[in-house]
């Protein structure tokens, strides 16, 4: 050590400046992290810094910061027998949101339920897709989220707020959704789904936090049982189409989930279904708290806006009727239901072999396969999407001009489920219903769920001419 001091000190100033490292003789340098030790040996035997050239800096010039949005940027005049996100206490972050989506009042539900579930009551709701529930429960849930703060022990896998839904295409809109609104609140939101990369969706959980959790039953216990995802500290739990779970078989593993959340008491639970059924309230008084009861006649949601046609004609002519209609019309943008995936895949195939961009939606066909199709008939690539009830339950696309029943659905609310993918947000859609020999009984209850007739029509000769022959 002392044979090492005066060899420093021994040294002239000069040898000591030379022995400095470059960057301590520029001012502007920033400072240097210390390095690994191999990577200090390798910098002293390089030609020290102070030999080489300095580079000339330049620095861009930085873009004018954007004025800070003020919730006076979003003007909504009050209105009679209408509710405005403003007459709600919610978070400007959120209402910077719900201005870009061009939301200046809330839809009857959304209006409803918020007046109890921002004052942190269960709700239950009753009402159709296309009705805005899904802004509700979401609004409801991150509004929680900011004014609760989060807890400071907490692992990645655990999210504050659980979202289920049957379907991977309802669940993948939710979460889209949720993004929208939760742009500038700084809140995460995940999904999770059966049939995507379990090892993708796993990376993008170690990443980061999860505030807003957002998936199908399955996937999630997958998640859960692996010890990826723990659930207890869930503050708002949210079961969507609980009516569809039911249907799906999907309660038993539901029960599993919410066994693994705080108790009903510790937690804000909103639960969503298209009907109450005893079975849907059996399941909401085990799980919710003196919740509110929302409801909202599907007949104000689908008939008003959405103008039905019924048309009798025999199974055989059925794809006839259905291949003239498209073509003879020029429609672009159509939604094929049927009772089946085997009938789905095959009208799908004919479609397509006869010279009409078709996609199908169903169960069989794999999850990155259904976002590609949606996406494309979402862009008016796709002029047709056929699909059966479970598949298209999720589904929200703007602009769908025509919803075709090539078969009548044997549940009534499956009717009025598909006839709501049209005529959405106040616009006016048409529905076609084909009523052959195998269908035509399930028309009577239909009939009466809506509380009217819907008339019978033949299809004029011109619709039932045969599908020309295209050359293979």
């Amino acid at each position: 050590m002392l044979k090492a001091l005066k060899k420093i000190f021994g040294k002239s100033p000069a040898e000591l400046a030379a022995a400095q490292p470059a960057s301590d003789t520029l001012e502007d340098a920033p400072p240097q992290q210390s390095a690994p030790r191999e990577t200090q040996t390798d910098q002293r035997s390089e030609t020290p810094a102070a030999s080489k050239p300095r580079r000339a800096r330049t620095r861009k010039p930085a873009p004018p910061p954007a004025p800070a949005w003020k919730l006076e940027d979003f003007v909504v005049e009050p209105a009679e027998g209408k509710t405005r996100f403003h007459d709600f206490k919610l978070a400007p972050e959120l209402m910077h949101a719900i201005h870009d989506l061009g939301f200046p009042y809330c839809t009857p539900i959304q209006a409803q339920v918020l007046g109890f579930t921002l004052k942190g009551r269960d709700a239950i709701g009753r009402a159709q897709t296309g009705t805005g529930k899904t802004a509700a429960f979401l609004i409801s849930t991150i509004t929680q989220l900011l004014e609760t703060p989060p807890p400071k022990d907490r692992y990645m896998g655990e999210p504050r707020a659980l979202i289920i839904a049957p379907t991977r295409e309802l669940v993948v809109q939710i979460a889209n959704d949720a993004l929208d609104l939760t742009r500038y609140t700084g809140l995460n939101v995940m999904s999770f789904v059966g049939g995507m990369d379990f090892d993708k969706q796993l990376k993008s959980l170690e990443a980061r936090y999860c505030d807003i959790l957002v998936a199908t039953p399955g996937r999630l216990l997958d998640f859960n049982q692996r010890g990826e995802v723990h659930l207890d500290m869930v503050e708002v739990l949210v079961l969507d189409e609980a009516d569809r779970m039911l249907d799906m078989g999907f309660i038993p593993q539901v029960r599993q989930i919410i066994r693994q959340t705080p108790p009903k008491s510790e937690r804000q639970t909103l639960l969503f279904s298209a009907t109450f059924t005893d079975d849907v309230m059996n399941l909401a008084k085990q799980w919710t708290t003196d919740p509110a009861i929302v409801e909202i006649e599907p007949e104000n949601v689908a008939s008003d806006t959405v103008e039905q046609h019924v048309y009798a004609v025999a199974s055989s002519d059925k794809y006839k009727l259905l291949y003239n209609l498209i073509t003879q019309n020029d429609w672009s943008r159509v939604m094929v239901f049927a009772n089946r995936k085997d009938e789905v895949r095959r009208i799908e195939e004919r479609l397509t072999r006869d010279g009409i961009s078709a996609v199908q939606m169903s169960g069989d066909v794999p999850q990155h396969k259904r976002i590609r199709a949606l996406e494309g008939f979402r862009e008016g690539k796709i002029r047709v999407m056929v699909a059966t009830d479970v598949a298209g339950r999720g589904i929200h696309v703007d602009g769908i001009s025509h919803v075709i029943n090539f078969t009548l659905p044997e549940v009534p609310d499956d009717y009025v489920h598909r006839i709501g993918r049209t005529g959405r947000a106040g616009t006016s859609g048409t529905s076609i219903s084909f009523a052959g020999e195998d269908d035509a009984f399930a028309l009577p209850p239909i009939e009466a769920l809506l509380g009217r007739k819907i008339s019978c029509e033949t299809p004029p000769a011109e619709l039932l001419a045969p599908v020309p022959h295209r050359s293979r």
